[in-house]
């Protein structure tokens, strides 16, 4: 049988992938959470192992997956509407949860109009795929997301250019070199979710208004700020409020620090009505349920509140506690605010064996490697969540010796 060749060719891939620490189909199985108790952080047991972890790996960035507002308003929804959409939008799967989070999603950023997507990962190849024409030259940042590599990829544009990360001496150089496309698209992740570095969006912008008048189609900005938006920002609306800026396009996400789940892109009225008429995975993929939907909007109300403002310097402290205290081990770390915490390694067997150590003392880490990273950049990646504590922190610096 065809299917018997295949499946030596896979096999032996697979073990290769095992040789190296690199699986990623062997997945934790997550079968029970308990509680913050005393002077600890949620605990996490996984199926076969009765330990309870110290998970340092989530991008749940504000702690909301549990807050008793989110859980309430997605289980009136779920009575209200059903457990799914039953349809695409444009046919019956449209709802007002849909609808309001929209609007909220608008006002949250500055902008005029969102809509809402299946997944962050499903908004990039849906809002790059039509933007980008055969006359559009694409700029990249070199350590984007895979999203936005395969959305390049799969959008055939005119010419396509990869610079430097954050060298925006190359990024004017790129878009020198791409004069004679009609459009110029320049895409950047907002955080690079790997390493927690943001990108100097302001001065990215202005290289983009310079060039501008070079293309008759403009120079459109386009950020995926999905690890950025809710954990970054003093009132967590990420990059862009760092940077004191808004780009032509914003993408970001309901599943990392709000906690729920799905995509978003936002920007002016004209350009979510034309994505809304362009967009493969908006048109012909049901989107996230009603109930998650009610449950995003009260996520981004608390973290337009009080509360959230609260939530966020708590955030802060924590992450400048672990990386301080990192530098003070001796360990090597990048500057920054962001929760994202990377602690470099350099090798991929020192890496292997560093992530299970941690496991081995209750502390569940994800180690990054090549392909993910540049070889030489092996790295555990440690992510801070507002509802670690101080303890917490402290757990896992021990830990790390």
């Amino acid at each position: 049988m065809a299917l018997d060749r295949f499946h030596q060719l896979a096999q032996q891939e697979l073990d290769a992938l095992s040789a190296q620490g690199k699986r990623k189909s062997l997945e934790a199985v997550v079968e029970q959470v308990i509680q913050p108790q005393g002077d600890s952080g949620p605990r996490f047991v996984l199926r076969g192992d009765a330990t309870p972890y110290l998970r340092m790996n989530a991008n749940s960035y504000l702690g909301l997956t549990f807050h008793p507002e989110l859980i309430e308003a997605d289980e009136q929804a779920v009575r209200a509407y059903g457990v799914g959409p039953g349809a695409v939008r444009f046919i019956s799967g449209s709802y007002l949860p849909h609808v309001e989070l929209e609007a909220r999603l608008a006002q949250f950023h500055g902008r005029e109009a969102a809509m809402i997507f299946s997944s962050a990962y499903a908004t990039v190849l849906s809002v790059l795929s039509s933007l980008i024409t055969p006359q559009t030259a694409v700029i990249s940042d070199e350590l984007n997301h895979n999203c936005i590599i395969n959305a390049v990829k799969l959008s055939r544009p005119h010419s396509k250019a990869v610079y430097k990360h954050l060298d925006l001496n190359e990024l004017d150089a790129r878009l020198s070199e791409a004069k004679g496309a009609a459009r110029a698209l320049v895409v950047t992740d907002g955080i690079f979710s790997m390493r927690g570095a943001h990108a100097p969006l302001a001065e990215i912008a202005e290289i983009c208004r310079a060039h501008d008048a070079n293309f008759p189609e403009a120079v459109l900005l386009v950020v995926d700020d999905s690890h950025g938006v809710g954990a970054f920002g003093q009132t967590g609306r990420g990059t862009e409020e760092f940077a004191d800026m808004q780009a032509d396009v914003l993408i970001g996400t309901l599943g990392k620090a709000f906690g729920v789940n799905g995509g978003y892109v936002t920007g002016s009225r004209i350009l979510t009505e034309y994505l809304r008429e362009k967009s493969p995975t908006y048109i012909y993929s049901n989107p996230i349920t009603a109930g998650e939907a009610a449950a995003a909007k009260v996520a981004v109300d608390l973290t337009d509140s009080a509360w959230g403002r609260e939530r966020l310097s708590k955030l802060r402290t924590l992450t400048e506690q672990f990386r301080s205290g990192l530098k003070e081990r001796g360990f090597e770390t990048l500057d920054g605010q962001h929760p994202v915490v990377p602690l470099f390694v350099r090798d991929q067997d020192r890496l292997v064996a560093r992530v299970a150590d941690l496991k081995a003392k209750g502390i569940l880490a994800t180690g990054i490697s090549y392909p993910v990273v540049p070889r030489g950049d092996e790295s555990v990646r440690f992510q801070i969540n507002a509802d670690h504590t101080p303890a917490d922190v402290d757990e896992v610096l021990a830990a790390l010796g």
